[in-house]
């Protein structure tokens, strides 16, 4: 199917949604009217780029058709810069289609979880990985989101081994999915008395959260610890038997949770992290059986590939996808992202659109 086949029938859909929209026996059934609505919303932006260019390709030949007939050479002068800007908008209107009929990614309204790791640099990497926790908390308040700890296993001296942060709100996936994959610091660490730069690494992995009814889970497939809380948790740690670790034996998954008092609660929490790995589990084999393609582009690649290094000596920040540096590290590590998650949307969208054959 043409790419004009495929808008004149979205074009008609929507029309067809309008009239559905004005129908009284539509209007007197909830569920039916917002379900409409809602796939008329979805079109309203392609249809209007799609009504915008065929307007100018019959712009564009009336321009033409002028041109070639005018006897007037001043006349035939505008007609002609009038097709010059035609072209270059029938251009720009035609990427914009393509862009738009680029099929969306069915997780990106999601919740996250993002499970962050110290890596290499003993306790500067887990002082690091308490920094990136720290960016991500401030740049979700700064979105409005909420946030949680889900799970924490501190180093006792200010930074993480491990922490997981659960951040909700609609479209969070779609800003926090380009964050997975290793981050590097360089800095002179306290205890440096010689004053030499440290390089320590952090993993970041940025699950969808899935839904019960997205991932069953066997009970049996689980072998299920409970053990006293050795971290914050009120007046319970070291007194009950709160604690939570689930093994998920098929994957050989562990998931821990002491931070709640009660052992329900943290079995809740558990339960919760362990379907969003299984799902990203499958998501990955899913995207194994699709070929290569995919998975070297932006948001779906290699985990264990270093994105991202933050140099303090020199305030500079450095993406290695799109070879962006910043010199404002203070900024950034406060949650100032927005400007590294929109120029990495921007090249996976060039990216798949190159995958449809278009160059931009």
């Amino acid at each position: 199917m043409s790419l004009d086949d495929q808008l004149h029938r979205i074009e008609i859909r929507f029309d067809e949604l309008n009239r559905l929209l004005s129908d009284p026996d539509v209007i007197a059934d909830y569920g039916r009217m917002t379900e409409l609505a809602q796939e008329r919303s979805s079109l309203e932006m392609l249809v209007t780029a799609y009504r915008d260019y065929k307007s100018t390709l019959r712009q564009l030949k009336e321009s033409r058709a002028l041109y070639n007939e005018s006897d007037d050479p001043e006349m035939a002068e505008l007609a002609r810069m009038e097709i010059d800007s035609l072209e270059d908008e029938e251009v720009r209107l035609e990427r914009e289609l393509k862009r738009l009929l680029l099929p969306a990614d069915p997780n990106d309204e999601k919740d996250v979880i993002v499970e962050i790791r110290a890596g290499a640099g003993g306790d500067e990497a887990g002082l690091f990985a308490a920094d990136l926790l720290r960016m991500y908390t401030r740049w979700a308040e700064e979105h409005r989101f909420k946030t949680e700890i889900m799970s924490a296993n501190d180093t006792g001296v200010g930074g993480f081994k491990e922490v997981i942060l659960n951040v909700r709100g609609k479209g969070a996936y779609s800003k926090l999915k380009y964050e997975s994959g290793v981050h590097r610091v360089q800095r002179v660490p306290a205890t440096e008395s010689q004053g030499r730069i440290h390089t320590s690494t952090a993993t970041v992995a940025v699950l969808p959260e899935a839904e019960e009814v997205e991932i069953e889970v066997n009970l049996n497939d689980i072998k299920i610890d409970v053990f006293r809380s050795s971290g914050p948790g009120g007046q319970s740690v070291n007194t009950t038997d709160s604690a939570v670790r689930l093994t998920h034996l098929p994957t050989g998954i562990v998931i821990s949770c002491q931070d709640e008092k009660s052992q329900l609660q943290n079995r809740i929490k558990a339960m919760r992290i362990l379907r969003s790995k299984l799902y990203d589990m499958e998501m990955q084999r899913q995207m194994d059986a699709q070929g290569s393609a995919r998975k070297t582009q932006i948001g779906s690649g290699d985990r264990s590939e270093k994105i991202r290094t933050y140099n303090f000596p020199q305030s500079r920040v450095t993406d290695h996808r799109i070879n962006r540096t910043v010199h404002r590290l203070d900024a950034v590590l406060n949650g100032d992202l927005d400007e590294f998650i929109e120029e990495l949307a921007t090249q996976d969208q060039a990216e798949r659109l190159q995958e449809m054959g278009e160059t931009v």
